[in-house]
């Protein structure tokens, strides 16, 4: 796979277009040394009528995440929406993620992060696949995480910060070694808050089940799913907190995120989802009868503007006369 740094294309940096290679920053760039920055991770998709961004709504995220850090913005929503939709029409993308990110500069050190520049670039490539295409189909084996996901009084929780995800990547890596494909957090009272960095749900007697947003992060794909689930499919769904056991007796479980959309969970510590009631066999690709299935499709059709009460969702890249 060719490294990141090592491309043709434009990158938007502070209001200016960079060729890809020659967008740098300072070794004393104040986020690279304290982790004090935000970003979002946004899809966009070729559908009928063109190529669109998916809820620009991460642009409001990403907004709130500053203010939340104290950390001044110096650009509106608005014009980092519109350096998103050129950059796709810059790089001639279709089918791209965006990595809009805020980051403090280099004018100084230190925790009291005075007289620092806010900067603000946004960035977009084809992915390719966040997984294994087979996971989309047969699901992830997970292991629930020694590490806890943050207190609310730790860190903010709202907020999509840099330094957050320290802590998704030791939980990952910690599973990945073992063997697994993906980890479930546990927030510090014990109940289940997200995987690395996706939303969890899960099905049991016909009603949808998800963590209520405290230590988790209030996904965008999350609050999708539960507009397709409860408007589309008529399915009830209740935010409350869950044990981990209620994961492993769950008649289905799947995550959402922007990157992962949304993945099946197959097994968790060894506990096969599904299973006990002999609801289908270990190794089977997931039914497109199971609520996950449906889900999955009726996600693909509105990410490609084929749900007209969802086309709200999709911002055009090419301006309308």
């Amino acid at each position: 796979m060719t490294p990141l740094y090592d491309r043709d294309g434009w990158i938007w940096q502070d209001g200016e277009w960079r060729e890809w290679r020659e967008a740098k920053v300072h070794l004393f760039t104040h986020t690279l040394h304290y982790g004090m920055g935000c970003f979002e991770g946004v899809r966009a998709y070729a559908g009928a009528t063109g190529t669109h961004l998916f809820r620009v709504e991460h642009t409001r995220r990403l907004a709130e995440s500053a203010h939340a850090l104290d950390v001044p913005l110096p650009f509106s929503e608005a014009e980092i929406i519109t350096a998103q939709r050129e950059c796709l029409s810059k790089n001639g993308l279709s089918n791209a993620y965006l990595k809009p990110t805020v980051f403090l500069g280099a004018e100084g050190l230190g925790l009291r992060a005075q007289g620092l520049t806010t900067h603000v670039m946004v960035a977009a490539w084809d992915l390719g696949p966040y997984i294994s295409p087979q996971a989309a189909t047969h699901g992830l084996r997970a292991l629930t995480s020694s590490w806890a996901r943050h207190h609310v009084n730790i860190s903010l929780c709202r907020a999509k910060t840099s330094g957050h995800y320290v802590n998704s990547m030791l939980a990952l890596n910690t599973a990945v070694k073992a063997g697994f494909d993906e980890t479930i957090m546990l927030d510090p009272e014990g109940y289940v808050a997200e995987a690395s960095a996706a939303n969890v749900f899960l099905l049991r007697d016909g009603v949808l089940h998800t963590p209520e947003v405290t230590s988790c992060l209030q996904g965008i794909t999350r609050d999708s799913v539960i507009q397709l689930a409860q408007q589309v499919l008529g399915i009830e769904v209740r935010e409350r907190r869950i044990t981990r056991d209620e994961l492993y007796t769950a008649d289905e479980a799947f995550l959402t995120g922007t990157a992962a959309e949304i993945l099946p969970l197959r097994e968790l510590d060894g506990r096969y989802i599904g299973g006990r009631a002999g609801a289908s066999k270990r190794g089977e690709s997931i039914s497109s009868d199971s609520v996950t299935g449906r889900l999955q499709h009726l996600y693909r059709q509105a990410v490609q503007g084929e749900l007209e009460a969802f086309k709200h969702w999709l911002t055009p890249v090419q301006y309308k006369e």
